[in-house]
């Protein structure tokens, strides 16, 4: 669930873009190297290019909640960063789905915003306060987190992609470690029991 990361622009448009079943390069999006990895998982593409986290939200009961996953990646927040959106409305947005997953039973994968080429220093603090963040509420909630952003992450310069067709989102080969990384953090969780998130999730008091 989530925006162009998700879809996997600028290779694949989602079927969410292009109903019923996308259009493009399928290797450019994370949820195909997922199904390489367990083609007995089903794994549904719920992004949408451009889309903030209220967007996002605001479809979330549609896209989510009906649907009855065992898990839900929730992977946002980089639109709203390069629009300049308040850091306060951006993490409630987000904690708002992690919460409605964990009430309809569902187990949310927080995942961290991936990093963009031309980042100003502002843009470049605000990913950095929100993905500390996002692990510190996951790990409050009792919730697997995965460090996509480290997945994609130049490790030269972490701040920029490692390979990009344009600067703005991964390659094939960024989604495919996009894809191994949540492959391996579900996995994780499974190993461990598959516990359940704790059923009366607060963001932390300090981390708003």
């Amino acid at each position: 669930m989530g925006d162009s990361t998700t879809a996997g622009t600028p290779g694949f448009l989602s079927p969410l873009e292009s109903p019923p079943k996308g259009l493009g390069n399928p290797e450019s999006q994370y949820a195909y190297w997922m199904s390489a990895v367990h083609p007995e998982w089903t794994v549904l593409n719920r992004g949408v290019n451009g889309q903030r986290t209220d967007e996002i939200l605001e479809r979330f009961e549609r896209d989510v909640i009906r649907e009855r996953p065992d898990y839900v990646i929730v992977l946002a927040g980089v639109n709203d960063v390069y629009q300049g959106a308040p850091q306060r409305a951006v993490k409630t947005n987000l904690l708002a789905m992690y919460q409605e997953a964990i009430r309809a039973k569902i187990i949310p994968v927080a995942a961290t915003v991936l990093p963009y080429n031309s980042t100003s220093e502002p843009e470049r603090d605000a990913v950095h306060e929100l993905n500390r963040w996002i692990s510190d509420t996951a790990i409050g909630l009792g919730i697997p987190v995965c460090d996509t952003n480290r997945a994609v992450a130049d490790p030269n310069n972490p701040d920029r992609l490692r390979s990009s067709p344009e600067g703005l989102h991964p390659d094939a080969s960024g989604y495919r470690a996009m894809g191994e990384a949540l492959t391996h953090t579900i996995e994780d969780h499974l190993l461990h029991g598959g516990l359940r998130p704790h059923h009366n999730p607060a963001a932390p008091k300090n981390k708003k």
